[in-house]
């Protein structure tokens, strides 16, 4: 770099805002570059496997799209989004039991981040925080990051939030003067856990949140990719007034297209979409109408059983080869659905560290850190079963488990 060039950097650098000068890259983003190595066995992307959609049909749709309704499909739209979608997207959210959803209720998004973003703008004022699992989704904790906002972790074990946890965090946060916004959760598989609310708690829940004035922020995007056990409520159905749900297509339908959902309480709606709309001014109207085209044409409950039949066996297989290769002192989560599983190792070994070791064994994940807001997941890991057959995926375990091996030996030496 010339003496000019580090002398502007230097002078642009001090222009930064502080939001600005707090954002950094995600981890996930850092290890995608590393996964395009064909060498490499990924186990890190939440990918959803775009080779089981009926291409060829969609390529269709989207050509008649184009060629009959262009002007249409090519235009500015609606801030909410168009009014076919909108209307299926209730529909799409009844399949999953939440009825108490009006299509007055519904913002289309630019994907579920956008709609986090807008909860955030609408919401939080520096230095105000929000409460979250530990470990939760980075995208999260990156929109937090940005709008300057304190990420707190609240208590869980096994079936997901720790009621008594959650009552006890907001009491303690209070005393010491902090303005808690909204609980930010991931009731359904949690990214990068694996973990599911327990249905025996999800009112309480509600119910703690509600009773403090705290508002919550559902994140559904895996709710309908179920292997096993029963489905539980979800926290919009039971409090419609005090949650904000998020919705995406990107992994039952395509993360290409960029289209989620919000449905906000009645009284918060206009503030809320105006937000987005302040961004993105309306949500790509050419993508919304290959959705609504996508969800009158083809079978898409069959196609998400067709998802879950293959997401189901890829799960299986790789829990069979953390059975088959794992060495003692780590342990891992049985996801009822979703993309992911967790593994926690001995105290002492960093997975970051651990990552660039893995790349010169063949084998790539995303390190535990980059998903807590407490910073105390170094010696834990997320796997994605998802978007690699079960051949490649017994591979990949039995790679990382041996790097896993010599990283255990190494602390006992």
């Amino acid at each position: 770099m010339t003496t000019a060039s580090q002398s502007l950097t230097t002078l642009h650098e001090s222009l930064l805002s502080e939001r600005a000068a707090g954002i950094k890259q995600s981890a996930v983003r850092d290890v995608f570059e590393l996964s395009l190595d064909p060498s490499l066995v990924s186990l890190a992307g939440g990918n959803p496997f775009l080779q089981l959609l009926p291409l060829e049909k969609i390529g269709e749709l989207a050509k008649r799209i184009i060629v009959e309704q262009g002007p249409e499909a090519l235009q500015y739209g609606s801030g909410l989004g168009t009014p076919e979608l909108r209307a299926q997207i209730i529909d799409v959210m009844a399949a999953e039991g939440i009825t108490n959803v009006g299509i007055e209720d519904v913002v289309v998004t630019n994907g579920s981040q956008s709609a986090q973003d807008m909860a955030c703008k609408v919401f939080c004022n520096p230095g105000d925080t929000v409460l979250c699992e530990d470990p939760t989704y980075v995208g999260a904790l990156n929109t937090l990051e940005a709008y300057q906002v304190i990420a707190r972790p609240v208590g869980t074990d096994e079936n997901g939030l720790i009621p008594d946890a959650l009552r006890e965090r907001i009491a303690e946060l209070r005393a010491a003067g902090e303005r808690i916004k909204f609980l930010y959760t991931i009731p359904n598989f949690n990214n990068p856990s694996g973990i599911t609310l327990a249905a025996e708690r999800r009112q309480e829940i509600v119910e703690i949140c509600r009773e403090a004035g705290i508002l919550i922020l559902e994140d559904n995007p895996y709710g309908m990719l179920r292997y096993e056990g029963t489905p539980a409520p979800s926290l919009r159905s039971l409090d419609p007034e005090n949650v904000i749900y998020m919705g995406s297509f990107s992994k039952i339908f395509a993360p290409g297209l960029r289209i989620g959902w919000a449905a906000v309480p009645t009284h918060l709606f206009r503030r809320f979409y105006l937000a987005g709309e302040a961004v993105a001014l309306c949500p790509p109207t050419l993508n919304q109408m290959i959705i609504s085209a996508y969800l009158n044409e083809h079978d898409w409950k069959g196609q998400i059983t067709k998802y879950n039949n293959l997401y189901r066996s890829r799960r299986d297989a790789m829990l069979a080869a953390l059975a088959k290769y794992l060495p003692a002192g780590v342990t891992h989560t049985h996801p009822e659905g979703g993309f992911f599983i967790w593994l926690t190792l001995p105290e002492g070994i960093d997975t970051y560290a651990l990552l660039q070791q893995g790349v010169k064994a063949g084998v790539i994940f995303i390190p535990g850190a980059a998903f807590s807001p407490s910073g105390q997941a170094d010696n834990k890991l997320r796997l994605a079963f998802c978007s690699v057959d079960e051949k490649t995926i017994e591979e990949g375990v039995r790679r990382l488990s041996g790097l896993l091996a010599a990283a255990i030996n190494a602390l006992d030496s």
